[in-house]
């Protein structure tokens, strides 16, 4: 068994031992996933590159607990739609490379359509 799987019965089961499944369909799942996301972003609002380095330095352990919210609530949501994240994520790299070959996409952030 993997990490992730790991991870994921760990989670399920902190959330199932607090009768918490209830509140948990897709879209309150997708709804509180981008509210984590929106926290972690918090961290760097209205910092400079400058004042963004030795924020984080000062700061790991707590934009960790926020990506930390971040991840629970993608390894609930993939677990309750039955979607495999490592397999995804597979696909999608595999996806993104034919998207954006290395030749054409190296040191640019242009969008594959504009290549």
């Amino acid at each position: 068994m993997g990490n992730i799987d790991k991870l994921t019965k760990r989670i399920i089961a902190f959330r199932d031992a607090r009768d918490w499944k209830q509140f948990h369909n897709p879209k309150d799942l997708a709804v509180s996933l981008s509210i984590e996301a929106s926290e972690v972003l918090e961290h760097f609002q209205w910092k400079s590159e400058k004042e963004i380095k030795e924020y984080v330095k000062n700061n790991k352990a707590e934009i960790g607990e926020e990506l930390a919210d971040v991840f629970n609530y993608l390894l609930i949501m993939a677990h309750d739609l039955g979607i495999d994240l490592v397999e995804a994520e597979e696909k999608k790299i595999a996806k993104n490379n034919a998207k954006y070959p290395v030749e054409k996409a190296i040191g640019k952030h242009t969008k594959y359509n504009k290549l």
